[in-house]
C-alpha cells in the first residue's frame, strides 16, 4: 500500500514538473529571469516589459495551445502528449513559424540587442529541433532546460554580473525536468542528454555571437 502510494506521488510529481516547465512556457521564464537580474534589464520601463511578455504569451503560448484542438480533431496528433516523432513535426513546424514572426516583431522594437538575440536563439533552436525530430525523438523538455541554462550563463558573461543565484536554481530545475522525463519513460537517456546539450549550445553560442 505504502509502495503504491509512493509510486503514485512520484508519478504525479514528475507529471507536474513536466507541465509546469512545459517547453511552451520556458522562453517566457527566461524573459522573466532577465527582467529580475541585477543588470540594465531590471530597469527597463514596465511598459516595455509588458509588451515583450504580451508578444511571447500571445504568439508562443496562447496560439500554439489554441491550435492543438484542431490538430487533434484532424488526427494530426493522437494525444496531447504527442508521444511519436511523426506527431511532433506539424506542431514544431507551426511553432517555428510563430517564433519567426515573434523574432521579426522583436527585431522592430527599440529594445536591447541581447533581448533580440535571445529570441533569435530560441527561434533557431525550434527550427533545429524540428529538423532533428524528422529522424530522432529528441527531448524538447530537455532542450528547453538546456536553453535556459545556456541563457543564464550567456547573460552572466555578456553583462559581467555575478548571476550564480540565478544559475543554481536553473540547474536544479533542469535536473528535475530531465529526471521527470526519464521517470515517465517519455525518453531514453540519450534523447534527454542530447536535447539538453542541443539547447545549451545553440542558445549560448547565438547569444554570445550576437551580443
Amino acid at each position: 500500500m505504502n509502495k503504491n502510494l509512493s509510486n503514485t506521488l512520484q508519478f504525479y510529481t514528475a507529471h507536474s514538473i513536466t507541465i509546469i516547465f512545459h517547453p511552451l512556457f520556458m522562453p517566457a521564464y527566461g524573459l522573466l529571469i532577465m527582467f529580475e537580474t541585477p543588470t540594465l534589464f531590471l530597469y527597463l520601463p514596465l511598459q516595455v516589459k509588458k509588451i515583450l511578455m504580451l508578444i511571447i504569451f500571445v504568439n508562443n503560448v496562447l496560439l500554439p495551445v489554441a491550435i492543438l484542438p484542431f490538430l487533434r480533431y484532424r488526427n494530426i496528433i493522437n494525444s496531447w502528449m504527442m508521444e511519436t516523432t511523426k506527431e511532433r513535426i506539424v506542431p514544431l513546424l507551426l511553432t517555428s513559424i510563430l517564433y519567426t514572426i515573434t523574432s521579426f516583431l522583436i527585431m522592430r522594437l527599440s529594445v536591447p540587442t541581447l533581448i533580440k538575440s535571445y529570441f533569435y536563439s530560441i527561434t533557431l533552436l525550434v527550427i533545429v529541433i524540428l529538423i532533428i525530430t524528422i529522424w530522432y525523438k529528441i527531448s524538447i523538455h530537455a532542450a528547453c532546460a538546456g536553453a535556459l541554462t545556456g541563457f543564464v550563463i550567456a547573460l552572466w558573461i555578456v553583462m559581467e554580473e555575478n548571476l550564480v543565484w540565478f544559475l543554481i536554481p536553473v540547474i536544479i530545475i533542469s535536473g528535475l525536468i530531465l529526471t521527470a522525463r526519464l521517470y515517465l519513460k517519455a525518453h531514453t537517456t540519450d534523447q534527454v542528454y542530447s536535447g539538453y546539450l542541443t539547447g545549451f549550445v545553440i542558445v549560448t553560442l547565438v547569444m554570445l555571437c550576437l551580443k
